[in-house]
C-alpha cells in the first residue's frame, strides 16, 4: 500500500490524500457560492478525493441548517453538473457552520468533532475566501484556535498591493504557517487549457527547439472581459487592472510560457523555472504601459468622481536572458471590452526573403501564429500560408485546430477550484505561487506604481485606448480574430 500522504513532508504523486476537514472562511461570499461551494460537492461525491468535511464559517447569521440549505441552493443553481436530489442530501450532510463571531474556540471545537469523524490520519485545508484585509485576521483565528498543526492553508489574490505590503504579509503569513503549508492560488493555472502549455513546449520534439528569439518574434497574453464591477467598486477602487490581473493571472501564464524545462514534472524544479523568468524580467517602463478607464466608470456606485483607477492596461514585458533576449511580450486585460476571451498567441518570424510574386497574398495576414485558447473549451490553433487550389500561385491563411472537446477524455476535466483544492491537499505546489515570486513581481511593477500614465477614457464595447495600437507597432493585435475558430462536428 503506498504511504498516506501525511507522512512524508515532501510531495510525492503516488501517496494515498489523507481525509480532510476543510475549514472555509467566507463561506456565505460570492466566490464560495458560485465556485466553491459547488467545487466541493463534486469532489465530495466523487472518486478523486479522499473523505471530506466542510466548516464553513463567516459573519453572516446562519445555523447549520440553514447554511446547508445555502450551500445546496449555491450548488443547484451554479454547479458544472447536474446533482440529484439524494447527492445534494449528502453533501449537505457533510457541512457544519460556525459564526465567525463566535471565536477560535467555537471553530477549534466543529473542526475536532469533523476530525473526529474522519480519524486520527485526518488533516487540515483551511480556504481564505476573503479580502486581503481579513485574511490575517483568519490567520490569527487559526493560531489562536491551535488549528495550524498537519495544515495547509490557500490564499486568495491579490498577495499585497506592492512590494512593501507583499514582504509584510509574508512575513505575518511566516510567524504562524511554513511557506510549505501555504498556497497562493491563480484559478488561471488550475485550467486545463493553462496545464496543457507544459504538455504541448516539453512532450513534443516538433516545438521546443523553436520556442527561443531566433524564431519567435513576439508573443501575446490577451485576456479581455465582458463584465464591468459587479458591485465590487470597492475592492476594484483600491485595486485595478493591473494589481487585480496583470500581477497574479497574466504574469503566471507568461512564466509558463517562457520557463526553461524543468528537471523533473515535480513542484519544487518548476516553481524554480518559474522564479527564474521573475527574475530575468526587466523592470516595467511606464512609457511601455496603456491605462484605460471605460467612459461611465466614475458614475459607477461606489466611484470615486475623480477616480483614476483603471480598468483596463496593456503593456511590453521583456525577458532580460539568452532565450527571449529581444522578444516583446505583450499584455492586455480589461472590463467592458468588445468580447471576453483567454488567448496566447505566439508570432513567429517571418521568412528573411519572400520568392512569391507581388500579389500573392504572402504575409497580407501576417506571420505563423500558434494560438492557445485559455478558455474552458481548450483550444489549440496553428496558422500558415498554403497555396490556394487552382491555377497560379495564391496563397491563403489556414489552419490546422485542436479542441478539448474533440478528445475522448473530454468529461474528465476538472473544474479550476476542484483540481487546486485537491492539489493543495496532495502538497502539491505546482500551480500554486510562491512568496519569492510574487516580492519580484512587485519588485518589477514598482516603477509604474510610482509613476503611473494617466488613464485614457474607451468606450465599452471596444478594445480598448486607440493608443495600445501605436504602443504594438509595427505588430497588431491577434483579437479580434480575422476567423473564427472551427466548432465541432455534430
Amino acid at each position: 500500500m503506498s504511504p498516506a500522504i501525511d507522512d512524508v513532508d515532501e510531495f510525492d504523486l503516488s501517496a494515498t490524500i489523507a481525509p480532510h476537514v476543510i475549514v472555509l472562511f467566507g463561506a456565505a461570499g460570492d466566490l464560495a457560492k458560485r465556485k466553491l461551494l459547488p467545487g466541493l460537492a463534486h469532489l465530495i461525491l466523487s472518486s478523486l478525493a479522499p473523505s471530506i468535511r466542510v466548516v464553513g464559517t463567516s459573519l453572516e447569521d446562519y445555523t447549520v441548517e440553514s447554511f446547508r440549505d445555502h450551500a445546496v441552493a449555491a450548488c443547484a443553481e451554479f454547479s458544472s453538473r447536474p446533482l440529484t436530489p439524494e447527492q445534494l442530501t449528502e453533501f449537505a450532510s457533510c457541512i457544519t457552520y460556525v459564526k465567525s463571531e463566535e471565536g477560535p474556540a467555537a471553530l477549534a471545537k466543529a473542526v475536532r468533532a469533523a476530525q473526529k469523524e474522519l480519524g486520527e490520519q485526518a488533516r487540515l485545508l483551511h480556504y481564505l475566501s476573503v479580502p486581503p484585509r481579513a485574511a490575517l485576521a483568519a490567520v490569527k483565528t487559526l493560531g489562536d484556535a491551535k488549528l495550524v498543526e498537519r495544515s495547509r492553508i490557500i490564499m486568495e489574490k491579490p498577495f499585497g498591493t506592492d512590494l512593501t505590503t507583499a514582504i509584510e504579509v509574508n512575513a505575518k503569513l511566516h510567524e504562524t504557517f511554513s511557506e510549505r503549508q501555504i498556497f497562493r492560488i491563480d484559478h488561471f493555472l488550475g485550467k486545463e487549457p493553462a496545464q496543457n502549455i507544459l504538455a504541448f513546449r516539453f512532450a513534443n520534439g516538433l516545438f521546443e527547439p523553436i520556442w527561443n528569439r531566433n524564431f519567435i518574434d513576439h508573443v501575446q497574453i490577451d485576456v479581455p472581459e465582458t463584465l464591468g464591477l459587479d458591485r465590487r467598486a470597492g475592492f476594484y477602487e483600491s485595486t485595478g487592472a493591473f494589481k487585480d490581473m496583470v500581477v497574479t493571472h497574466l504574469f503566471q501564464i507568461l512564466a509558463f510560457m517562457a520557463m526553461e524545462p524543468p528537471t523533473a514534472l515535480e513542484p519544487r524544479a518548476i516553481s524554480e523555472e518559474k522564479n527564474k523568468v521573475f527574475r530575468s524580467m526587466r523592470m516595467l517602463d511606464p512609457a511601455n504601459v496603456i491605462r484605460g478607464q471605460y467612459g461611465g466608470y466614475r458614475d459607477e456606485p461606489g466611484v470615486s468622481p475623480e477616480s483614476d483607477t483603471e480598468t483596463f492596461v496593456a503593456l511590453k514585458a521583456e525577458i532580460d536572458n539568452w532565450r527571449w533576449a529581444g522578444v516583446p511580450f505583450y499584455l492586455r486585460t480589461g472590463k467592458k471590452l468588445a468580447e471576453g476571451q483567454r488567448i496566447i498567441s505566439i508570432a513567429f518570424n517571418e521568412p528573411p526573403k519572400s520568392m512569391f510574386p507581388a500579389g500573392s497574398g504572402v504575409g497580407r495576414s501576417g506571420p505563423d501564429h500558434l494560438t492557445f485558447d485559455l478558455a474552458d473549451r481548450s483550444k489549440v490553433s496553428l496558422s500558415f500560408y498554403g497555396k490556394r487550389p487552382g491555377p497560379g500561385m495564391k496563397l491563403d491563411k489556414l489552419s490546422m485546430q485542436f479542441a478539448l472537446h474533440d478528445h475522448e477524455r473530454a468529461g474528465d476535466v476538472l473544474e479550476a477550484y476542484e483540481r487546486l483544492i485537491l492539489d493543495a491537499m496532495r502538497g502539491d505546489h505546482t500551480l500554486f505561487t510562491t512568496a519569492e515570486g510574487i516580492e519580484r513581481l512587485w519588485e518589477i511593477s514598482q516603477p509604474l506604481l510610482d509613476d503611473p500614465p494617466p488613464v485614457k477614457i474607451y468606450a465599452p464595447g471596444t478594445w480598448g485606448p486607440n493608443a495600445i495600437h501605436q504602443m504594438i507597432a509595427p505588430h497588431a493585435w491577434r483579437l479580434p480574430f480575422e476567423r473564427a475558430w472551427r466548432e465541432q462536428k455534430q
